[in-house]
């Protein structure tokens, strides 16, 4: 089995496993990431939403081959300290309820937020169609994003 090196939150590592293993179950089981959630398995709740060269991916349906030599950001990394804009919106509009999408959610956010610094209305609910939160917290995650963009204060 050939080992694929991969760069987690800035920290280059080379992972022994099946090359269609999903990114997921690396993150999760071999490397300890564990804020990286398993939802739906099919790539539709985007519980387990990364970035992968900066873009928001479902590593559910990412492989560990094509994640491979690509730079991967989970929620842990977005900050040591909770000090990400997006993470400090989070908490400041009091977005989670039961909690586990919320990883998702953010990593979603912050990728929106790397595309485009003022998101309409329009923007965050195409940005989280494909998210689901079974506690309905989309109210909160609107305002959360606007805050992390500046324009809720």
């Amino acid at each position: 089995m050939p080992a694929y090196q991969l760069t987690v939150n800035g920290r280059s590592r080379t992972i022994d496993a099946d090359a269609g293993t999903p990114l997921l179950w690396v993150l999760r089981d071999t490397l300890g990431l564990t804020g990286t959630k398993f939802g739906c398995g099919q790539g539709v709740c985007g519980a387990c939403t990364v970035h992968v060269d900066g873009q928001a991916v479902r590593s559910c349906q990412t492989s560990l081959k094509e994640a491979a030599g690509h730079a991967v950001l989970t929620v842990e990394g977005l900050s040591r300290d909770g000090s990400h804009p997006v993470q400090k919106a989070w908490i400041a509009e009091d977005v989670a309820q039961c909690g586990y999408c919320q990883p998702g959610m953010i990593m979603s956010a912050a990728a929106l937020l790397k595309r485009k610094a003022h998101p309409t209305d329009h923007d965050i609910d195409e940005a989280f169609a494909d998210h689901i939160c079974r506690c309905g917290t989309y109210p909160r995650i609107r305002k959360a994003v606007k805050r992390a963009a500046g324009g809720v204060k």
